[in-house]
């Protein structure tokens, strides 16, 4: 990559990644490398404000720059948004900003930070481009993780490649003994995505073919408070913040998650991880880890043996299907 600026000269750098969930934890391990590379750099990271807490005691990053996007939604909010890019050189100078973004909203905060190098990667989308100096060239079939990499080796930052996630917290709450008296199961079931959830007979149907062995349900759903599982579960849908979240992650003894950002906070601390994807391309979105497993079209795989018919045309589990993941668990729980 041409060099716009020698990286051995710059102090303050500002990282934009602002969402989402799992976007964010894809960037992590580039961010490690390039502090490690360019220790004299002083990161900022800009964020969403519901994100930040995965970047809580991180020590590659020396500040957060909060990113309100939900204060620029409708007519008003852009010219809120407008508003706020005025003001972002008031955060501080900044020398080099690195778009992993790669939207228009992440192109235009990378222009009005004032940056004297904006680099972006070749997959930008929405005219991004235009508001970047230097392009790094990643392969959109790729992993996205591979994407973010790709940054920090045209940086000449390259290495093992590591999470840095906090630990969180443990919830509280009725019923919790059972997860620090024995190991647990997380069941993320759930996500907002369209066509990637499971149903909520299914999410009952995965906890009573666990009978037997304690099972969170965690995530987001509305109404979830008012779902009744089998005695083994302890829905926490709704109930639980980010930190206790990773928290449940780190400690379970088995994560399935569909596709989804909790679903790549499990798999960047552990390969006891089954991804369920529908349609999207777990090569390219799936579990980073390769000893962590994938459910696609019926089949359940390792990531490290995904090959191309993995990328296909997907669908939705069926029922005993879902029955089926629960057994293979057991099976990796044995």
């Amino acid at each position: 990559m041409k060099r716009g600026l020698e990286a051995g000269a710059v102090r303050s750098v500002l990282v934009v990644k602002p969402s989402s969930l799992g976007d964010v934890v894809h960037a992590l391990p580039a961010v490690r490398l390039l502090k490690q590379r360019w220790p004299d750099w002083r990161i900022r990271w800009l964020i969403n404000p519901e994100f930040a807490p995965l970047l809580e005691g991180n020590p590659d990053i020396d500040g957060v720059v909060v990113f309100p996007r939900g204060q620029f939604r409708g007519l008003a909010g852009l010219g809120r948004f407008v508003r706020w890019l005025s003001g972002m050189r008031r955060t501080g100078a900044v020398e080099l900003a690195l778009d992993f973004q790669g939207l228009l909203r992440s192109g235009l905060v990378s222009w009005a930070s004032g940056a004297r190098w904006s680099v972006g990667m070749s997959d930008s989308r929405e005219g991004a481009r235009w508001f970047h100096d230097e392009v790094v060239t990643v392969r959109k079939d790729e992993h996205a993780v591979e994407r973010c990499l790709a940054v920090a080796r045209a940086f000449d930052a390259d290495g093992d490649v590591e999470f840095p996630l906090p630990a969180g917290s443990a919830p509280q709450g009725a019923g919790l003994e059972m997860m620090r008296n024995r190991g647990f199961v997380v069941l993320h079931p759930f996500s907002r995505g369209k066509g990637k959830s499971l149903t909520v007979r299914q999410a009952e149907v995965f906890c009573r073919e666990m009978a037997g062995e304690p099972v969170v349900v965690a995530g987001r759903l509305e109404g979830g408070e008012a779902l009744r599982f089998p005695e083994n579960a302890i829905n926490l849908l709704n109930r639980t913040t980010l930190g206790e979240l990773m928290w449940l992650l780190r400690n379970a003894s088995f994560t399935v998650s569909v596709d989804s950002g909790p679903m790549h906070m499990a798999a960047a601390v552990s390969g006891a991880v089954l991804g369920i994807h529908t349609w999207s391309d777990p090569r390219k979105v799936g579990p980073w880890r390769k000893d962590a497993w994938v459910w696609k079209a019926g089949q359940v795989i390792r990531c490290g043996d995904l090959g191309d018919s993995a990328g296909g045309e997907g669908r939705s589990p069926h029922d005993d299907e879902v029955a089926a993941m629960a057994r293979f668990v057991r099976s990796q729980l044995a």
